[in-house]
C-alpha cells in the first residue's frame, strides 16, 4: 500500500491534547510519559506532544501527520514510527539527538534531500524508509540508487529496510542482492512476471515490544550489584571458615583438638 493522498476521517482529524496524552499513557505529568502509542488514531496536529520531554519511545503510525514540528524538543526520543501517514519532510528530527530507530515508510518523501537533516543524527542506527510486508514505501525508494544514495548520506546506519548493511550478518544480505540482480532479466529479454508476494501475518506481527524505561533499568542493575556483593560477602566468609577449620584439624592443632566431636 503506497502513502494514500487522502484519509478518511481527516477534516475532522484529531489535535493531541493534554487530556489525550494522559488518557493513554495513565501518566500525570506529561514530562513522566516515557512510552506513548499514537497509532491510528486520525491525528492531524501534534499539538502539546512536544512537552512530554521525557519520551523515548513513540508510535505515530497510521495517522494523518503532514508536519512533526512538536518532536524537536523530544532529545531523549531514541524510537520512533512515523509510518503510513503525509509527511514530505523529516527536518524537526535533527534535533531528536538520541534518535536510534525510525520508521518512515509509506510516506510522501521524495528523494535524499529529505534525509540530509537525519545526518547529524551519531546515533541513528535503524531506518525503515519501505516495508513490502504492509505495502508501504516512498518515492525515493522507485529510484535505481536509492539504496546506495541513502548509505552514502547515512553511513552510521546498521539496518536499511530490516536489511543490514553494516556489521556482522551484512556480507549475507549483500550476498542476496548481488544473487537477485544476477537474476534479473537483461535489457531485450523478456521473463514471466512473478505473483506478488502476499503477507502471511498481520503488519503489526513483528512489532518490537517499546524498551523498558532507563529507571526500571537502572533499579535492575542496582539490585543485581547488591546481589553479586552478597555472594563476594559469603564467599570471603566461606573461605575464612575453612582455613580455620584447617589450622583446627591440621598436625599442629590435632592434638589440641582430639577431643573436640
Amino acid at each position: 500500500m503506497e502513502p494514500r493522498g487522502e484519509k478518511s476521517g481527516e477534516a475532522d482529524g484529531v489535535r493531541v491534547t493534554p487530556q489525550l496524552l494522559k488518557a493513554r499513557s495513565g501518566e500525570f505529568s506529561l514530562e513522566s510519559i516515557l512510552l506513548l502509542k499514537l497509532r491510528g488514531l486520525g491525528l492531524v496536529d501534534l499539538g502539546c506532544l512536544g512537552e512530554c520531554l521525557g519520551l523515548e519511545w513513540l508510535d505515530l503510525s497510521g495517522n494523518a501527520l503532514t508536519h512533526l514540528g512538536p518532536l524537536a524538543s523530544l532529545r531523549q526520543l531514541a524510537v520512533l514510527n512515523v509510518a503510513d501517514n503525509r509527511l514530505t519532510g523529516l527536518e524537526p528530527l535533527a534535533a531528536c539527538e538520541n534518535l536510534q530507530h525510525l520508521n518512515a515508510a509509506g510516506n510522501l518523501l521524495a528523494g535524499p534531500a529529505q534525509l540530509q537533516c537525519l545526518a547529524g543524527l551519531r546515533g541513528l542506527e535503524r531506518l525503515r524508509l519501505r516495508d513490502p510486508l504492509a505495502r508501504l514505501s516512498n518515492p525515493l525508494c522507485a529510484s535505481p540508487c536509492y539504496w546506495a544514495s541513502v548509505r552514502e548520506l547515512l553511513p552510521g546506519l546498521k539496518v536499511l529496510d530490516g536489511e543490514r548493511v553494516s556489521g556482522r550478518g551484512s556480507d549475507f544480505y549483500q550476498l542476496c542482492r548481488d544473487l537477485d540482480s544476477s537474476l534479473r532479466p537483461g535489457p531485450g529479454t523478456s521473463a514471466p512476471r512473478p505473483a506478488e508476494a502476499q503477507p502471511w501475518v498481520e503488519p503489526s506481527y513483528w512489532e518490537a515490544w517499546p524498551p523498558r524505561s532507563s529507571s526500571i533499568l537502572e533499579e535492575a542493575c542496582r539490585q543485581f550489584q547488591d546481589t553479586l556483593q552478597e555472594c563476594h560477602d559469603l564467599d570471603r566468609r566461606a573461605r575464612d571458615s575453612l582455613a580455620q577449620a584447617e589450622r583446627v584439624l591440621g598436625p599442629a592443632g590435632a592434638a589440641a583438638a582430639s577431643f573436640v566431636f
